[in-house]
């Protein structure tokens, strides 16, 4: 498997163990407040990591402004219609809606780059789509919260008529946003832009927005101030999360393609199960478990035909 495609898996990895982190913050800080104090962190990791790398020095003012676009579009604006679909479907329908990722970025590539993939990988990409579908619907009977994977028994929605349409409008803007982001920031990584300095040009950008959310008063009153051990916890979930697993997303797209690095960093929702299983000491369905082998299936015939 090339390097590319190494780094896309490990991406969903990190992102992977950092929900479970997320899950035990349900309830006690508020999902924008998360929001702001994660970018926040990671920004700062990556900010540091990038000057001790020296990454700085391969930034150009166009390598900037991709950046910059990116971040607006694949973390501010995605993010935050991600927290607004889970407060309007839920958290398996959001992530259900995000897998659409993976068919806007091989969309956007064709129209900007013409990249186009074999029958070969196709089929693969086709059969890791369906592993993420399955283990996705499947449902547990008492579901870790903020786990939106979770083969639980179907939690009834609070929210229904306009503002599931309005959910539903919500996971198709974030899927887009984020394959966009991914876009934007191809030719920036393929110019040899260091993969931390990439993420702290975008993380920044959401940094400014989401703190300048403050200003109006609802969200300032809605925004919490977290105990020192949920800071921490938040502080860990940024390190995997945005900060490595974002990162490891900006190398992979340094020579991969969009469409490929989209579909194998969605693998999340595959690659949970297990951790699923430790954290809760009880093992995924069956049916969980057909999502992961098709998955594991898709990438061995799309690295055939690599």
């Amino acid at each position: 498997m090339f390097l590319s495609e190494v780094l896309a898996v490990g991406s969903a990895v990190c992102i992977a163990l950092s929900s479970m982190f997320v899950s035990e913050l349900n309830g006690r800080v508020p999902l924008l407040t998360l929001a702001r104090l994660q970018v926040t962190a990671a920004f700062i990791m990556t900010s540091v990591i990038a000057t001790a790398l020296h990454g700085w020095e391969t930034l150009g003012f166009r390598e900037v402004q991709l950046l910059a676009l990116s971040g607006i579009f694949g973390i501010a604006i995605a993010s935050s219609t991600y927290f607004a679909t889970i407060y309007a479907v839920g958290p398996r329908l959001t992530a259900l809606l995000f897998s659409l990722t993976s068919p806007f970025a091989f969309a956007m590539a064709y129209l900007a780059f013409g990249e186009t993939i074999g029958i070969t990988q196709g089929f693969g990409i086709l059969l890791i789509l369906s592993g993420i579908l399955v283990a996705i619907v499947v449902r547990r009977r008492l579901p870790p919260a903020m786990i939106p994977l979770a083969d639980g028994e179907p939690t009834p929605s609070k929210t229904e008529g306009v503002m599931s349409r309005i959910g539903i409008v919500l996971g198709v803007i974030t899927a887009a946003g984020q394959a966009l982001g991914s876009l934007l920031a191809r030719p920036a990584m393929a110019a040899g832009v260091e993969a931390f300095a990439a993420m702290s040009v975008r993380l920044g950008i959401a940094v400014v927005f989401f703190w300048f959310l403050l200003v109006i008063p609802r969200f300032r009153l809605e925004a919490g101030r977290p105990e020192t051990r949920d800071l921490m916890t938040v502080v860990v979930s940024a390190f995997f999360g945005t900060a490595m697993g974002m990162s490891l997303l900006m190398g992979a797209l340094q020579t991969g393609n969009v469409g490929i690095v989209s579909t194998l960093s969605s693998m999340t929702p595959i690659v949970i199960l297990p951790m699923v299983w430790i954290r809760s000491g009880r093992p995924p369905s069956l049916a969980a478990w057909g999502g992961a082998f098709l998955a594991v299936a898709g990438i061995t015939v799309m690295s055939v035909g690599l």
